[in-house]
Order: C-alpha cells, then structure tokens, then sequence
C-alpha cells in the first residue's frame, strides 16, 4: 500500500500508466469489449467500473494538450446522437480531473481500430453498455514531479 495513489490501481496498472509516454493511448473497457482479441497487453481489474477506474487513471495520468482530440468513447450503434449515462459519467470526470476537454465519440469498429494501437487495454467489469474510453497521455511537467 502506498500513500496518495488511488486504491483501485494496482502494481501492475501503475507501471503501465508511468511506462506510457505522450501521446500513448489507454482503453478503459467494459465488461463486454473484446479485450483479449485486440492486440495489446490488457490489465485485469475486476470488480472495478470503467467510471471508477477513469477517476482512478486521471487521479495520475495528464491528458494530451497537443492535439484536437485526446479522450474517445463508443458511439451507439444505430443511434450516434445517444448519450448513455455512462458516457455522461466518463465526461465529468473528465471535466473534473483533467480539464476542459471534450469526449469526442467513434463508431464501434472505429473505436476498434483505435484501440488495436493502444498501450494497454485495462479490462473492467463495467456492465453498462457503452462503458469504454481511450485517453490519451499528455506530458508531466517539470513542476509536477516530486522534488522530496
């Protein structure tokens, strides 16, 4: 157990996220993605909902400032305009813990091919529909390392 770091992290979650370099994506996947089929490595964590480990993940991890688009979620199949609830959730922690970013959507199998050039993929048991995002990593300014 460590001090500051958000429980539902573990070990090997945190390596990844600090492995990760700018501009490197992360799926956040729900209990129904296709995980073990994309490519990447993917990092178990049961028990834990995609909102939970969104708070988790920017509690630590930067977003992206460089570039136009740096969070995605899946859009509806069949009807784009819809907002599930859990979409409405990933929006205000992102809101909240990384800025004033905007959740951009993708179609299904776009969202698939996104994902396919993820660093990892971290498998929930989120069992809302539509429970899936990709952040991407933005840069850890010198001001915000720990200096003892």
């Amino acid at each position: 157990m460590l001090k500051g770091i958000h429980p539902v992290l573990s070990p090997d979650l945190l390596r990844a996220i600090a492995c990760m370099g700018h501009g490197d994506d992360i799926v956040i996947a729900d209990a129904n993605f296709p995980s073990s089929t994309m490519g990447p490595d993917v990092i178990r964590a049961d028990g834990v909902t995609a909102t939970e480990m969104a708070e988790a993940i920017l509690t630590h991890m930067p977003l992206d400032t460089f570039v136009p688009e740096t969070a995605w979620r899946m859009e509806v199949v069949g009807n784009p305009g819809a907002m599930p609830e859990v979409c409405a959730e990933f929006q205000e922690i992102v809101s909240r813990r990384a800025g004033d970013f905007r959740i951009a959507q993708l179609e299904r199998f776009a969202f698939y091919e996104h994902a396919r050039k993820a660093a990892y993929i971290v498998a929930t048991t989120e069992f809302r529909l539509y429970g899936n995002l990709i952040l991407k990593k933005g840069v850890v300014h010198p001001h915000e390392i720990y200096r003892g």
